[in-house]
């Protein structure tokens, strides 16, 4: 017999959330990673949306207002508060994505890439985490997210992303304000 924690249900130590508060946290950061992303890609639509890009931007964008609703929904049935920064995520998320798309196609594409590998990531770290909880509709909703999000990845890849002037430095910083993003989202 092993000592390892039940895998069920993994032991809280003492400071840990209680199940309902990390699972509050989860819908609040991931309603408030949503909603970014729609701001994101309004703001390359408002710049690329008449361009041949404009059809694969939407495409991706209305994915991003069905995850926005879906944790819109969760966050009601679930009475869950919003993150209280939502009115800097409306105007940084589509600063981000117009500023990018100001670059190019390539640069707002690297956008798409750095924000989708960010997101993907902290999706699967959910997922792990509820795998332990008694919580199979959130896990069934992070797991389809979590694999939407690459698709759109790749996509962007498709789309000459690697092709934008400083990708790696850029795609970096992307990156960076994304996990903090997500940090301040689950706290405030």
């Amino acid at each position: 017999m092993s000592s390892k924690p039940s895998l069920k249900r993994l032991r809280r130590m003492p400071g840990d959330p209680s199940r309902e508060d990390m699972v509050a946290r989860m819908i609040r950061v991931d309603q408030a990673g949503e909603y970014g992303a729609k701001r994101i890609y309004a703001g390359q639509l408002a710049v690329l949306g008449r361009t041949k890009d404009g059809p694969v931007l939407k495409e991706m964008a209305d994915v991003e207002q069905r995850h926005l609703d879906t944790f819109n929904d969760l966050m009601v049935r679930r009475h869950v508060r919003p993150t209280m920064l939502q009115p800097f995520w409306h105007v940084a998320g589509f600063a981000l994505g117009a500023g990018t798309a100001l670059l190019g196609r390539e640069a707002a594409m690297a956008c798409t890439v750095a924000v989708e590998e960010v997101i993907e990531e902290h999706y699967a770290h959910q997922a792990a985490r509820l795998a332990h909880e008694d919580e199979p509709e959130l896990k069934e909703v992070v797991e389809t997210f979590g694999a939407e999000e690459a698709e759109h990845r790749e996509t962007a890849l498709a789309h000459d992303a690697r092709e934008a002037p400083g990708y790696e430095p850029l795609t970096a910083a992307i990156k960076a304000g994304s996990r903090l993003a997500i940090w301040l989202s689950e706290r405030f």
